[in-house]
């Protein structure tokens, strides 16, 4: 058995040391938040924090993980009460078919973490993730509102 620490709270997996941890959240966790898109670390739909930073989940070993902290888009709200960058997701109208949303919030929390007021450009470098429908315009829109409040 390998203990991890999900969004603050111990786990227990005998799951392989190999096994990405995409997989260990989703199918021996059950959170389902941190989806599979492309499995080589390019869309970013499996992207979590370890230790704050954002990681596609996809390429990440679970023996690799060892005492660090993982924070999936499950573990974001705290207490019922949605973030900034939550709260402004839903006030720009950013998710369209939502698939790849989970990641884009992660990618975008550790984002405004680290360049709490960033520019057009930081933002676009930071955002990596694909996102099929496009709305990259609102996920901008979203990250400076959230920057602002």
């Amino acid at each position: 058995m390998v203990a991890i620490s999900i969004n603050g709270k111990i786990y227990q997996t005998n799951a392989d040391p190999r096994t990405p941890l995409l997989w260990v959240l989703r199918d021996d966790i059950g959170l389902t938040g941190t989806k599979y898109g492309c499995g080589v670390a390019q869309c970013g739909a499996c992207t979590v924090h370890i230790d704050g930073v954002a990681t596609r989940s996809c390429q990440v070993p679970l023996n690799s993980v060892g005492r660090r902290k993982v924070t999936t888009v499950e573990g974001l709200a705290e207490g019922g009460t949605l973030t900034k960058i939550q709260e402004a997701w839903l006030a720009n109208d950013v998710p369209q078919c939502g698939y790849c949303q989970s990641g884009m919030i992660m990618a975008a929390t550790a984002l405004l973490k680290t360049t709490p007021k960033p520019t057009d450009e930081e933002i676009d470098a930071a955002m990596t993730n694909i996102c099929r429908c496009g709305t990259y315009q609102q996920v901008r829109a979203a990250i400076h509102d959230a920057a602002k409040g």
